[in-house]
């Protein structure tokens, strides 16, 4: 069964409804929507189509349709129109992002500030240190039967080391040869590329005690990386979610905020994130917890390195065409605030200021 431009304009407008209402959307609403030339009975046969094909779902208590993540899917690919922001919210994003530029870290965490207020969602700002450590090698040291030293060695010279409880058997030819295994696969690497890539996922080897090695050491491997990045996570409006109808139960209200303030498990996946400005929806999220909700990040950038993200979580049934051009535009000023701060100047703020001069 194919969207034929029917289905389409009906999916859109069911989306458009549901974003703005949070009540599922009957045959009925739609057919008295101007433009829309179809009866109810059209309506109804083209959403049990689009409930077949997935892109709806029926709640139980309600006549009307919701969409599912496949069709938010299609309305952020190839659905929605990406809006210019206002002069009026240009100059008002630009002016209040430059309020706060004497400190980096500052910056940052008013730039998550001001995405909450503007979005009236949950906002998250996350800066690195301003070098990364480089991976120059991987040992694993006996201690005693049960008990293994994992150090990691950067190229700047500093050692991490971690106590680690192995639940198998080991011997030192075993140990040396996990060591050479991990060293050949994150040598070179930065912190933050080390904690997209963990090898025990694809780590294939006949010798069923060097599996079960890998099962404890990779987990405090990883773990040691998170304290050797030591990046600061800001995160601004928790309490807009009780504003948001998906989370009027008090009880997942308080589940979603305290997901949030474990900052160790937010900032990992943070980090795993692809750069550029990425949405993920629903299911997509491989955390369980995240699967009632959408992820809309963007990489900002300092000397022309991307160094952190930004971006903002709610319900899958949010503004996605107004939040990631609010993103956007927020990221490009946070980007060329920094270059400001250099002495570089950019045609971008030359026309911001020519635009906010306008409005004076």
């Amino acid at each position: 069964m194919e969207l034929s431009e029917r289905k389409l304009k009906i999916l859109q407008a069911i989306i458009s409804d549901y974003i703005k209402t949070a009540e599922p959307v009957g045959s009925r609403t739609l057919s008295k929507k101007e433009g829309f030339d179809y009866s109810p009975a059209t309506i109804r046969n083209e959403m049990a189509d689009l409930e077949e094909m997935g892109y709806l779902t029926h709640p139980h208590t309600s006549a009307g349709r919701v969409p599912s993540d496949k069709a938010y899917r299609l309305y952020v690919n190839e659905l929605m129109d990406r809006p210019e922001l206002s002069k009026d919210e240009k100059a008002i994003i630009a002016n209040r992002l430059h309020e706060t530029t004497v400190d980096f870290e500052k910056t940052i965490a008013h730039a998550a500030s001001i995405l909450s207020e503007i979005t009236n969602l949950t906002s998250f700002a996350m800066t690195p240190k301003k070098t990364e450590d480089v991976i120059k090698y991987i040992n694993l040291l006996p201690v005693d039967e049960d008990t293994v030293v994992l150090m990691i060695v950067s190229e700047s010279g500093k050692v991490s080391n971690k106590a680690v409880k192995m639940s198998v058997p080991y011997t030192d030819d075993s140990l040396e040869l996990l060591s050479k295994t991990m060293t050949y696969n994150y040598k070179g690497k930065t912190v933050s590329q080390a904690l997209t890539n963990n090898i025990i996922a694809n780590f294939e080897t006949d010798v069923v005690a060097m599996s079960g090695m890998a099962e404890d050491v990779m987990p405090n491997f990883m773990k040691t990386l998170e304290d050797m990045l030591n990046v600061n996570l800001y995160m601004e409006g928790l309490s807009n979610i009780f504003d948001i109808p998906e989370y009027s139960d008090v009880s997942k209200a308080k589940s979603f905020i305290e997901m949030l303030t474990q900052k160790e498990e937010m900032t990992k996946k943070l980090i795993e994130r692809d750069d550029g400005i990425t949405v993920t929806i629903g299911d997509e999220n491989e955390d369980s917890n995240l699967q009632d909700c959408s992820l809309i990040t963007a990489s900002y950038s300092v000397d022309g390195k991307l160094v952190g993200k930004i971006g903002v979580i709610g319900p899958t049934r949010m503004k996605y065409s107004k939040i990631t051009s609010i993103i956007e535009y927020l990221t490009e000023n946070l980007t060329d605030t920094f270059k400001l701060e250099s002495g570089e100047s950019t045609d971008n703020d030359k026309g911001e200021n020519e635009g906010v001069n306008e409005d004076e």
